[in-house]
């Protein structure tokens, strides 16, 4: 699987950004997807998580109530609306591949590039 994306950038805290993570490849093997991310110092983040189905959808505390993970099976495309941005949101977003189990936890695969955003102050 090829994971590819797009639309991050700079903008001032408040504002909203929306990710897309475009893959191709062997995209009917893929069970769930997420997004992570990881800022200067610090370890990659799993920031939201969505099923194949995309009925079922998981985010960090941190995010939760601002961020919503979504797919779009026919594009073979996952988002990520960013709503209310803050400056400690600032970090490289990375688009993943895995696999979500029916406890919660999600298993990292694939990655994309990472695609910077940038939350000014």
């Amino acid at each position: 699987v090829q994971l590819v994306e797009s639309g991050g950038g700079l903008v001032q805290a408040g504002g909203s950004l929306r990710l897309s993570c475009a893959a191709s490849g062997s995209t009917v093997s893929i069970n769930a997807m997420g997004w992570y991310r990881q800022a200067p110092g610090k370890q990659r983040e799993l920031v939201a998580a969505i099923t194949s189905s995309g009925r079922t959808t998981d985010y960090a505390y941190s995010v939760k109530g601002r961020f919503t993970i979504s797919r779009d099976n026919a594009k073979n495309t996952m988002y990520l609306q960013m709503n209310s941005l803050k400056p400690e949101d600032t970090a490289v977003y990375y688009c993943n591949a895995g696999f979500l189990a029916s406890s919660g936890k999600y298993y990292s695969g694939s990655w994309g590039q990472g695609t910077q955003v940038t939350v000014s102050s």
